[in-house]
């Protein structure tokens, strides 16, 4: 018998089962995959973006559902008590634009490796291939849990960290949820965040794998602003990816993006629309006799170009000098307001994290312990926390899983 058994190896459960050792428990880590921290070693495209340096304001105004919830967690772990302990272990970091920390080596698999070395130096028990079917309780509180061979490990303490449904490959499955509806907790319903967008327009296949950088983009109910932000963003096969949008899928909820909304670019926002006029026009006098499809190349990126010439519906062999005000208008306000329609999020094989999840209202904010069930404890992607992208969530992660792992009595 552990005293304490974590179960899911991914950064919240490893940082929950390091800590629970430190505080003189023997502890038991169940991993149904076949090594530890298979989601984490492909964050950030393999780099893991593990923290973000930026201020305590920052964190919290970057955390989308449940801010509150997370106060004790991130002033009990803070990112500066994260970055000391991996430096701690020999970890190099290097902090970036947007205050997003990466391990020096550009490699999760020496974040991975660090965490590693930190369980195995508290003797922390590792089970790897060990997939919890169910927890198993004396009716009030939680006594162990049954695995997927039937076999029983019963333990004074069960920490959930199993994650959400976010990238299933790695083996979320969403089995926390059911070992929480099955012990009395509530559930908000689960949907994909930080996700690209799919886009109706036909046009925007063509501009597949254009980047576009220093760009504003606001997504619109009607004439109501929903999210505004400026940055990078990435046309696909099916839509639209990069910062901005997966950005653009977590600040709105599921239910808004159920309507029929639009997607706006800005594709020069640090001009007005006189001044970029006076721009458009400058370059018309440049071009002199040359046809206006010959005229538009420092506007715009060469990809982009053969959309912009048909959307703006100004005949490609007009001579640029001849453009008229009203074309030139029409083209500065299909600059300031290139126009996409919204067909819907891509599914759970693309999203980064999990929206919804254990409700808040039923776990103890200063302690992650449950309030429905005794000796039992949520940690990680289960709960319903999300934030921005940029090292926000594994912060949430790291936070979470110190507070269930030392809060253990």
């Amino acid at each position: 018998m552990s005293d304490v058994i974590v179960i899911g190896g991914g950064p919240s459960g490893m940082f929950a089962a390091y800590h629970a050792a430190c505080g003189g428990h023997s502890v038991l880590l169940l991993e149904q995959n076949e090594k530890l921290g298979k989601k984490l070693f492909i964050t950030g495209k393999g780099r893991c973006n593990l923290t973000n340096a930026g201020s305590m304001e920052d964190l919290f105004s970057n955390v989308v559902s449940n801010p509150k919830f997370l106060y004790s967690a991130f002033y009990a772990c803070s990112n500066e008590s994260v970055m000391a302990f991996f430096k701690e272990r020999g970890l190099a970091l290097k902090t970036e634009r947007g205050n997003r920390v990466f391990p020096e080596s550009d490699h999760s698999s020496d974040v991975i490796a660090a965490l590693e070395g930190a369980l195995r130096e508290k003797g922390v028990q590792i089970g790897l291939n060990s997939r919890v079917e169910k927890l198993l309780t004396d009716g009030q509180a939680v006594t162990g849990v049954q695995l997927a061979d039937k076999s029983r490990r019963m333990a004074d303490h069960v920490i959930v960290a199993c994650g959400g449904r976010s990238y299933p490959a790695t083996g979320s499955t969403g089995d926390g949820y059911r070992f929480a509806k099955e012990t009395g907790h509530g559930i908000t319903a689960p949907s994909p965040s930080l996700v690209p967008l799919v886009i109706r327009e036909e046009w925007c296949r063509q501009l597949q794998g254009l980047s576009l950088r220093n760009v504003s983009v606001r997504i619109l109910d009607g004439r109501k602003v929903l999210y505004k932000e400026f940055g990078e963003m990435l046309f696909t096969h099916f839509g639209v990816s990069g910062p901005l949008i997966l950005s653009a899928s977590a600040a709105l909820s599921p239910e808004q993006w159920k309507k029929p909304l639009r997607l706006e670019i800005d594709l020069k926002p640090a001009l007005s629309a006189e001044q970029l006029d006076q721009r458009i026009l400058r370059d018309f006098k440049e071009a002199g006799n040359r046809q206006y499809k010959n005229a538009l190349s420092r506007l715009y990126p060469a990809k982009l170009l053969p959309v912009m010439i048909t959307l703006s519906g100004i005949d490609p062999a007009k001579k640029a000098g001849e453009v008229t005000r009203e074309e030139r208008r029409r083209l500065a306000e299909l600059t300031k307001h290139l126009t996409l329609t919204p067909a819907g999020l891509r599914g759970w094989a693309e999203a980064i994290v999990t929206k919804g999840g254990v409700s808040v209202k039923d776990v103890n904010p200063s302690t992650m312990e449950s309030k429905k069930a005794a000796n039992l404890s949520f940690c990680g992607e289960v709960l319903d926390v999300d934030a921005m992208t940029g090292g926000y969530n594994l912060q949430i992660a790291w936070s979470t899983g110190y507070l269930a792992g030392t809060s253990i009595k």
